[in-house]
């Protein structure tokens, strides 16, 4: 038996390959006319003869129903239609990247205010900004001392970011997530 997930690319657009007339083998189907009126149950070989009169093809458009569930429509109009739809689906998501900005403890006011300055971009954008407080050698003993940095970049960047993740300690570093606020 063939699976009915079997993937097909068509204008660019993955789709699920379905089955279509002859590859139909149940014993009974639930058959929609072409213009989506119900037909009522009969066999396989029934619909697949209403389908051959109407010139169109036999579908099956819900194969986990019981019993499964096909229409009479023009299958290749049909592909075009799910990958446009595919494709429109596609075109309408907004994909949202995490910019990172490494700062260390001891740095310098003009500095921070560069990095601000970034990060006030990247949050513009609509981005999200993690902000990494990375510590070397002797720096390690001072880590929860330092933790105000974080603090004040957050602070600073207050009237257009809100704190997504707080800081959070990870081996050598500590970061935190901030993103835009919804107006």
């Amino acid at each position: 038996m063939l699976s009915t997930f079997l993937c097909e690319i068509y204008g660019g657009v993955i789709i699920s390959k379905m089955m279509v007339n002859e590859q139909i083998r149940d014993p009974q189907v639930r058959l929609i006319g072409p213009d989506g009126e119900q037909l009522g149950i009969m066999s396989a070989r029934e619909a697949q003869a209403k389908a051959y009169d109407a010139d169109l093809d036999l579908v099956k458009v819900a194969p986990n129903a019981r019993p499964p569930v096909c229409k009479i429509i023009d299958y290749g109009k049909y592909r075009y239609e799910l990958a446009r739809k595919e494709k429109e689906a596609k075109k309408k998501q907004k994909t949202i990247e995490v910019k990172e900005i490494r700062i260390s403890p001891n740095i310098e006011a003009n500095d921070l205010n560069t990095k601000m300055n970034a990060a006030r971009k990247f949050l513009s954008k609509g981005n999200k900004v993690k902000i990494t407080l990375r510590f070397r050698g002797r720096e390690m003993a001072h880590m929860q001392q330092t933790r105000h940095v974080l603090d004040d970049f957050a602070n600073q960047l207050s009237d257009i970011a809100i704190v997504e993740k707080p800081g959070k300690q990870e081996g050598r570093t500590i970061s935190m997530v901030l993103s835009e606020k919804k107006s």
